[in-house]
């Protein structure tokens, strides 16, 4: 009986052919999702519209409740696929940079961090503008961060995984307790912010989205900028460092732009979590786990996420809403306990 030949395994043939076809029907369906998801976000509400009352409201041909609904969701609807697409990049690199899967601005306390900062510079110094809320919150969050990992890598073993979601989970409900301390003596300020507190998008202008579109935008390149370092450092830091990489500098230049990004989101958004925890293990799925194609499709996912959110939010719950940071807190909540569950017995 003749043996049979073992299968050639020429390395880079086989796989990078399978990868490349998944990535490609995997982008092309985001694509299709995200303007589908556009469509609905625009047209569906308190009072649904119709695709002929969401152009009237865009050029002004026409003068009725139904346009002014549809040009009023139009801001609300770029808003939602800006932050949401801010807050997966975020989570991406901030997994990355820490070789973390629990990582995530939430989670790890960063959007709690701009969220506090922010309500502080109202309350006491007098903060009004976007752009101040802004500077603001990306100072908070990276104040956050660097805290969280200070905690985290307390101890032996330094800051593995579970250590930095604990560490993050205590200080977002430490800071959450401080935010609403200072919230609730000053009536004018709880007003004006109880609903943001939660994260939503309801409040979006094209005055707003002008202002935070720089910011994010210059986020969004120095995480993409990153991704061959990324890469790098999931080799582990001592066979990186042995490639030549600067992995101190990697890990603080990648970090620094998903700061950016997070300050930036919850400055106009509110503290919207787990998106940056579900959405790039999802994609992981479709693109791999190569940085170069993981954080620029995370963006789509995560506009697509934050976007069909906001449209359920609206939906459910007619005439009234709910805002689109609980119900990602009802969609991620589970995930992140199945993912918990999952490292542990990976531990055992």
């Amino acid at each position: 009986m003749t043996a049979l030949a073992p299968a050639p395994t020429v390395p880079g043939d086989a796989r990078p052919r399978r990868w490349g076809r998944r990535r490609v029907l995997g982008v092309t369906a985001l694509i299709a999702v995200l303007v589908i998801a556009a469509v609905l976000s625009v047209t569906f509400g308190a009072r649904d519209v119709s695709l002929t009352d969401v152009w009237g409201g865009l050029t002004g041909s026409t003068d009725t409740a139904s346009t002014a609904a549809a040009a009023k969701r139009v801001p609300r609807t770029v808003l939602a696929m800006l932050v949401g697409a801010a807050l997966a990049v975020s989570g991406a690199v901030l997994q990355g940079a820490t070789r973390n899967p629990l990582a995530d601005p939430q989670i790890l306390g960063i959007n709690g961090g701009a969220a506090l900062a922010i309500v502080t510079g109202i309350a006491f110094f007098g903060l009004s503008s976007a752009t101040s809320y802004i500077w603001v919150g990306m100072v908070g969050a990276g104040a956050a961060a660097v805290f969280v990992y200070a905690i985290g890598s307390l101890g032996r073993g330094g800051a593995t995984p579970l250590r930095l979601a604990l560490a993050g989970a205590v200080t977002a409900v430490a800071f959450s307790s401080l935010t609403s301390a200072i919230l609730l003596p000053r009536t004018d300020v709880m007003n004006v912010f109880r609903f943001w507190q939660v994260g939503g998008v309801g409040g979006a202008t094209p005055a707003t989205i002008l202002q935070v579109l720089p910011f994010l935008l210059a986020g969004l390149v120095i995480c993409l900028a990153s991704a061959s370092a990324l890469n790098t450092l999931a080799l582990g830091d001592e066979l990186a460092a042995g490639l030549g990489a600067r992995v101190r500098t990697a890990r603080l230049v990648s970090s620094g732009g998903a700061v950016i990004l997070c300050g930036a989101a919850t400055a106009v958004a509110g503290p919207i979590g787990f998106v940056g925890l579900v959405v790039p293990h999802m994609i992981r799925l479709v693109v791999g786990v190569d940085h170069r194609w993981l954080l620029p499709v995370s963006a789509l996912g995560g506009a697509v996420l934050l976007t069909l959110a906001d449209v359920v939010g609206r939906v459910v719950a007619r005439p009234q809403e709910i805002e689109v940071g609980i119900v990602t807190a009802l969609l991620g909540a589970p995930f992140f306990i199945a993912l918990v569950r999952r490292q542990k017995m990976r531990a055992l």
